[in-house]
């Protein structure tokens, strides 16, 4: 694993959910744990969906391992990089070394 390579700081936002003073429930995103990372296997590419082009962007996120990104599902959890919001499809391991953890990532269309 090359250190000096995570030069790039993501955010890992969790889906929580928050009781308003009335008793409301609402779900939010609220940052769970910043590092450093290494972005990787960006690629754009261009859909036509019902007839508009969507861009499906994809890339590749890897941390150091620690309990805060073991802890990281493809379910609960998403990045933030770059004011852009990235919805997590997959995490391996890398065969369980618990030296980093890759995250497959797709930005979130707003």
């Amino acid at each position: 694993m090359d250190i000096a390579a995570m030069n790039e700081r993501v955010t890992f936002q969790a889906n929580s959910i928050t009781v308003d003073k009335y008793g409301n429930h609402k779900t939010e995103w609220v940052d769970y744990f910043s590092c450093y990372a290494t972005i990787s296997g960006e690629n754009g590419q261009e859909q036509a969906v019902v007839g508009e082009t969507v861009e499906n962007t994809d890339m590749n996120v890897t941390v150091r391992y620690c309990t805060e990104t073991a802890a990281v599902t493809s379910t609960r959890y998403r990045i933030v990089f770059k004011d852009a919001l990235y919805d997590i499809l997959g995490v391996d391991h890398l065969n369980f070394k618990k030296h980093a953890i890759k995250f497959k990532c797709r930005k979130e269309r707003r």
